[in-house]
């Protein structure tokens, strides 16, 4: 993949961000020149901080790139970052530290299901427009609920029914499922519940995993002991790691898929060979380069997968969620006009419910009655072969 030149990378990053993000004029020779301050949750310690480190840098690259385009106009957008060291409570703090500063726009959540559950109350009562990373169906739902809080992640049904479309096209009939113990997992286990019903796969036995576990070989030798056709690993991706290589070394020989939350690092490191042939339920992001751009929404996303790569030397799937939820709040917040000097976090919030976005991500289409933005078009089939994902196919 040869380099591209920087001038090329802002021109192209300038091109597609005009198709998405409105004038922001204040009137006849008057443009707002104020910052865009967005606030930021994250997982920086604990045990989620892989996962928050890859959203850090992809925020602070996507920010970069807005500030450099000239897409905002005069004004520039900067974070306001805060680790909550995996931990609800301390993220319940900075939320409302967040809120009370008359100068945030908006929010960005990491990827901790209980850390934007818990919060939503907050949210909703401060009336700041939040967008969390985290795949939870409770996240955003019930949307009476949660009117200031939007979700930008796989879909746990989504996510389920296409990894049973792939299951039936291989014609595997029997499998077993191991699952976090937290809502996404649970929540995940009952809507593959639901389609391997439906598809006439019997699911043999499940197993769940709490978040702190660093040893799951005890409920993967459970698993693999009834002889399933497939092992379904829906779990954070340090886990499926550990998992893989457990279901290895019991000698299991069927096949290993792996839902959209087990997504990480496109190169697949010391799991390499545990996971060889390993099907992963995915955007198409996380293996742009083995698509042709035929499309200005390809290209940008193509782009981005460079613009990583080069940045960071390697490559994280989740990255694109974050930078979606950037430009996402950059759109609003140039379309929802200030009044008197403040920040207009109403404007945001109903800007943002009724936002389409051919994202980088895949498309993302936001309505009053659905928070939940990521469409299931944009997950497809990615197989692991020679130490790295690849597109299925």
């Amino acid at each position: 993949m040869s380099p591209i030149r920087s001038a090329t990378i802002v021109a192209l990053a300038s091109a597609v961000l005009a198709t998405t993000l409105t004038g922001c004029s204040l009137g006849a020779g008057q443009e707002d020149t104020s910052p865009i301050v967005v606030a930021v949750d994250l997982e920086l310690s604990g045990a989620a901080a892989p996962i928050g480190k890859a959203y850090q840098r992809a925020l602070k690259l996507k920010v970069e790139q807005l500030n450099s385009s000239g897409a905002l106009g005069e004004r520039k957008m900067r974070l306001d970052i805060k680790d909550n060291r995996s931990d609800a409570s301390e993220s319940l703090r900075n939320i409302g530290d967040f809120s009370s500063n008359s100068k945030v726009s908006a929010i960005i959540m990491g990827g901790c299901n209980e850390c934007a559950v818990g919060a939503a109350r907050t949210i909703n009562e401060k009336r700041i427009p939040t967008i969390a990373l985290a795949p939870s169906g409770a996240v955003a739902n019930p949307v009476a609920e949660r009117r200031y809080v939007f979700k930008l992640a796989p879909n746990a049904a989504d996510s389920a029914g296409a990894l049973t479309s792939e299951l039936r096209r291989r014609n595997i009939r029997k499998v077993g499922v191991l699952h976090s113990d937290d809502d996404y997992g649970r929540e995940g286990l009952s809507a593959l519940d639901k389609e391997l019903e439906k598809a006439g796969i019997k699911l043999l036995r499940s197993e769940s995993v709490r978040g702190t576990d660093t040893e799951v070989s005890q409920p993967v030798r459970l698993l693999t002991a009834r002889k399933p056709d497939a092992l379904i690993v829906w779990t954070p991706p340090e886990q499926a790691s550990l998992a893989a290589t457990s279901a290895q070394q019991a000698g299991f020989a069927g096949s290993l898929f792996l839902d959209a939350a087990a997504a990480g690092d496109l190169f697949l490191g010391s799991a390499a060979r545990s996971t060889e042939k390993a099907t992963l339920i995915f955007t198409q992001t996380m293996v742009i380069d083995d698509v042709i751009a035929t499309t200005p929404a390809k290209a940008a996303r193509r782009q981005w997968f460079q613009d990583y790569t080069a940045r960071f030397g390697g490559y994280n799937g989740f990255s694109s969620f974050a930078a979606d939820a950037v430009q996402l709040i950059a759109d609003a917040a140039l379309r929802a006009r200030r009044a008197e000097g403040t920040v207009n976090r109403d404007g945001i919030r109903d800007v943002l419910e009724t936002s389409q976005l051919d994202g980088l991500s895949g498309p993302i289409r936001m309505t009053p009655d659905n928070h939940s933005g990521l469409m299931p078009q944009a997950l497809t089939t990615l197989v692991a072969r020679g130490g790295r994902w690849r597109l299925a196919g």
